[in-house]
C-alpha cells in the first residue's frame, strides 16, 4: 500500500455516505480492491443526476466510463462507514477526469484515492458530444 502524498480530505469538494455490505469483503477479510471502482462510480454518477440533472434513464446523453485507476493506502472492511470525495480534475469538451477518494467516515486522510474519466455520448448515435451545459455548469463547481 502506498504511503506517498496520501490525498486529505480538504482536497476534495463533495462528499457522499458509501456503505459497505458484507459480501465487499473478500477472503482477507476486508473490502476488496475492485470494489473501490463500484464506489468511484457510484460517487461520480450521484453528482452528475443530483447536481448536473443527468437522467441515466431515457436522457440523450450518457456518460461511459474510459478510464479508472486506483491507489490503496489502509484496509477497510464491513461494516466500517466511509464516505466518497469527489473533485473534476480535468475538465474537457467532452469528458471530465474525476478525482476520487475514499475516507473512513469522520477521518482525515484517505484510505484509497483514484482517478475515473467519463466521455459523454449520445445515446442513440453511440458517439461523443460536447458536455451538456447543465452537467458543465455542475462540474465547473467542483474543479480544483
Amino acid at each position: 500500500m502506498s504511503r506517498d502524498a496520501i490525498p486529505q480530505r480538504s482536497d476534495y469538494k463533495v462528499f457522499y455516505p458509501i456503505g459497505t455490505r458484507w459480501a465487499d469483503n473478500d477472503i482477507y477479510g476486508h473490502v476488496n480492491n475492485v470494489t473501490y471502482y463500484a464506489y468511484f462510480d457510484t460517487a461520480a454518477n450521484r453528482y452528475l443526476i443530483e447536481e448536473g440533472g443527468l437522467d441515466i434513464t431515457a436522457g440523450d446523453i450518457v456518460g461511459y466510463v474510459v478510464n479508472s485507476g486506483c491507489q490503496y493506502h489502509a484496509p477497510v472492511a464491513y461494516p466500517d462507514e466511509l464516505e466518497a470525495g469527489i473533485r473534476v480534475d480535468k475538465l474537457g469538451n467532452s469528458s471530465v477526469r474525476y478525482g476520487i477518494a475514499i475516507f473512513r467516515k469522520d477521518e482525515s486522510t484517505a484510505v484509497a484515492n483514484g482517478h475515473f474519466v467519463h466521455v459523454f455520448v449520445d445515446r442513440a448515435a453511440d458517439s461523443s458530444v460536447p458536455i451538456p451545459s447543465q452537467l458543465r455548469r455542475a462540474l465547473e463547481r467542483i474543479v480544483v
